[in-house]
């Protein structure tokens, strides 16, 4: 990659590990629907303003099929998905879960005609990234359960599936448009659901508030942002191999803001983890030459 596309991933990497443990504080005092509406409503009321300033907001709208497509997939659905899911899962099994991402992705691809060839050290990367999660976090059994389970499984369908529609269909409308109207649309769709409850809010402590707030600010309306730009620069399936640093964020943030201690876990499945998104990341030397000559994984401006 690119010391741009470095750039970004790292970045991802570090905003996306921080959700599953806002989603989990969130949600011990607010319903789903509720975190999912704040969260949408303070990324929406931040990007677009400055979508609609720009002149962006009617040429985004021209290609609603697609984006409609995109929201479904990686806001609206998952996001409650995942807030109902850690109502009853630990944040670090679902964390764990959503690194099966990539592969989905992978897959997807490759039966959409738009998939890259994975060569083998690519595959002993994701395999490498999915064994040093398991290492780092452990299996959480006591937290088990087929309903929550199935929704992280649709999560994962849903983030491995919408990248793929930003590379095909969206890659003309700027990512903070894309972003700005997709997060409209949800905020728009669970406000019958949420404003009813609006109550929870005013009952809520200060830390569940601020969970919202943070995910709205920092982890949607700034992360979307980054994460069309990490599309555009690298690729849909090299993007989305961020899924397996963030649940070791995730653990990280906990043992330096949490004071949990650093087991033998952590000690060897976090170097493990870093060592196969280094070798998921990796262009064969075939691609890696045509980059070279500026025709491959060039940067939408």
């Amino acid at each position: 990659m690119s010391r741009r596309g470095w750039a970004l991933f790292l970045a991802m990497s570090l905003i996306w590990g921080v959700p599953y443990l806002l989603i989990k504080v969130a949600v011990e005092d607010l319903s789903p629907v509720v975190v999912v509406f704040g969260r949408c409503l303070l990324g929406a009321a931040l990007l677009l303003p400055w979508t609609v300033a720009r002149g962006q907001l009617r040429p985004a709208l021209r290609h609603w099929r697609p984006l409609l497509a995109f929201t479904v997939l990686e806001m609206t659905g998952p996001w409650l998905l995942l807030a109902y899911a850690e109502q009853t899962l630990s944040s670090s099994l679902t964390g764990l879960l959503v690194a099966g991402v990539p592969f989905v992705a992978a897959l997807a691809g490759r039966l959409s005609g738009d998939g890259e060839r994975l060569g083998p050290v690519r595959l002993l990367g994701m395999g490498l990234g999915v064994a040093g999660i398991a290492v780092l976090l452990g299996l959480d059994v006591e937290a088990i359960a087929p309903l929550p389970l199935l929704a992280v499984g649709l999560v994962v369908v849903g983030y491995a599936t919408a990248p793929l529609i930003v590379s095909r269909s969206l890659p003309e409308v700027p990512g903070v448009a894309a972003s700005a109207v997709a997060l409209t649309v949800t905020a728009v769709f669970y406000a019958p659901f949420a404003v009813p409850r609006m109550d929870e809010a005013a009952r809520a402590p200060g830390d569940a508030l601020l969970a919202v707030l943070v995910l709205g600010v920092v982890c949607t309306a700034l992360a979307l942002a980054l994460f069309f730009a990490l599309i555009r620069e690298v690729g849909p399936q090299r993007a989305l191999v961020i899924t397996f640093l963030n649940p070791a964020v995730a653990v990280l943030l906990g043992v330096l803001l949490l004071d949990e201690p650093f087991t033998l876990g952590l000690a060897v499945g976090l170097p493990v983890v870093v060592l196969g998104c280094v070798l998921a990341t990796r262009r064969s030397p075939v691609r890696r030459r045509r980059a070279e000559l500026g025709d491959v994984d060039a940067a939408v401006p």
